[in-house]
């Protein structure tokens, strides 16, 4: 135990020393672009115009973000906006909705709360941009950065596409949107846990290859979190004592096992692809050491939620917690900025050999 709070305690203290300054190069970026595909984690204003309970455009979200509530479910930037500023990007990467012109050439953010790589993933909440809908958007923008590269060559489009980084971040929802919602979804009863796992990524698998043929060629790719700690699944199902819903974990960790073998095999079948596994779970585990460290409130939401709120989302103009920074949610599901921070600064520069596999994103740009 001692040796593991010392790793941690080393591995808080280089975290708290990361300064984004000190890895942009004079605000030159690394890549050409940033795709990104995801949920709400990743959502930074795409359901903003949808018919959905699944928005964040409202006080108090967006309570130290310089542009207000602009979509985006944290009181301040998103684990992919402070990657996009480690990337050398001087302004985070617009939603599909609003990007146009030669703005696509920095990319698009296409990541849409309430997603999952099912397309009946968060139908209960209303209208959501699936990972297959994200990718038929992403269609669409190739098509106009061909247009806005000055000519309609496949074969210029697809060197651009190529050295662009592209961040996935899927399954979540598959969980908490569709397979632990019985009340909605009938997968809890037809596939086990192991089935289920294996199911999505089965799915995953052929997103993940359509997005390769679109020309994508570094990919990160997120696991999924530690979501039997958040706030609403401790709520449902309460903890037994521990610090987290233990079968849940146990069940999402079989989805992040078989996501690294697929990525394994992506890497040996695909040419000239780079996928890599960002270790979200591990990234964020809620260690001893880190609570008395750095967060002080590792189980309640920073900001009120609804008590039947299945969405887990901020009630409207509530004030939130004034100590945001010791907070490890904002809400019932999504982190603070603050946790945000450290999963971007490990993802994009490994501080332990853990965090990402095989390379971490700051290597996979410069391939």
């Amino acid at each position: 135990m001692a040796v593991g709070v010392t790793v941690c305690c080393m591995v808080l203290a280089m975290v708290m020393s990361f300064d984004v300054s000190t890895i942009r190069v004079y605000g030159e970026k690394q890549v050409p672009c940033i795709f990104i595909f995801g949920d709400s984690l990743a959502d930074n204003g795409n359901n903003n115009a949808l018919t959905t309970k699944a928005k964040a455009n409202y006080q108090p979200y967006g309570v130290d973000f310089p542009a207000g509530a602009t979509g985006r479910f944290s009181n301040g930037r998103n684990t992919v906006d402070i990657i996009a500023e480690l990337l050398g990007f001087n302004e985070s990467i617009k939603p599909f909705p609003i990007a146009n012109g030669r703005d696509i050439l920095n990319g698009v953010n296409y990541a849409s709360g309430a997603a999952g790589i099912r397309d009946e993933t968060g139908l209960q909440q209303g209208d959501r941009i699936s990972m297959n809908r994200q990718l038929q958007n992403h269609e669409t923008i190739i098509i106009g950065i061909s247009k806005a590269l000055g000519n309609t060559s496949a074969t210029t489009s697809s060197s651009y596409l190529s050295k662009c980084i592209y961040l996935v971040g899927m399954g979540n929802n598959d969980y908490v949107n569709n397979y632990y919602m019985p009340q909605f979804y009938t997968t809890s009863l037809q596939y086990t846990p192991h089935q289920y796992a294996t199911l999505l990524i089965q799915q995953f698998s052929h997103q993940l290859r359509t997005l390769y043929r679109l020309g994508a060629r570094k990919i990160a790719v997120n696991g999924l979190g530690q979501i039997g700690c958040t706030p609403k699944e401790l709520a449902t199902y309460g903890n037994n004592g521990s610090a987290c819903v233990q079968f849940i974990n146990d069940e999402v960790q079989l989805f992040n096992n078989k996501l690294k073998f697929l990525l394994d095999e992506l890497n040996s079948n695909l040419t000239n692809a780079t996928f890599i596994y960002v270790n979200t779970s591990g990234i964020q585990s809620t260690d001893p050491a880190l609570t008395v460290l750095w967060f002080r409130v590792v189980d309640t939401p920073c900001c009120e939620v609804g008590s039947d709120d299945a969405l887990g989302t901020c009630l409207p103009l509530k004030s939130p917690c004034p100590n945001r920074s010791e907070y490890v949610f904002w809400d019932a599901f999504h982190p603070t900025e603050a946790l945000n921070i450290i999963t971007a600064t490990r993802s994009y520069k490994s501080l332990s050999p853990y965090d990402a596999y095989p390379i971490d994103i700051s290597t996979l740009a410069q391939l």
